[in-house]
């Protein structure tokens, strides 16, 4: 994901199941990156207007389906 984008929480890797679901993160959820801090800083996002961060290497084992805003409508 980019700064800003939205997206829904395909598949958490399941040894993370219990742990992430404490903090909000869970399949199906809408998610949307805030920031993503340089070399290998963590990561800021919000779930349900609730905002936290995690670890990019904790990050990396969420696999979400970025929604694309389509906002062509064919005229010019």
């Amino acid at each position: 994901m980019e700064y800003g984008e939205e997206g829904v929480i395909k598949q958490v890797t399941q040894n993370l199941k219990n742990q992430l679901m404490g903090r909000g993160i869970r399949e199906g959820k809408m998610i949307r990156m805030d920031t993503k801090q340089p070399i290998n800083g963590p990561v800021v996002i919000t779930i349900d207007r609730s905002t936290t961060s995690l670890g990019l290497n904790l990050a990396k084992e969420i696999s979400v389906e970025v929604k694309h805003d389509d906002t062509t409508d064919g005229s010019s």
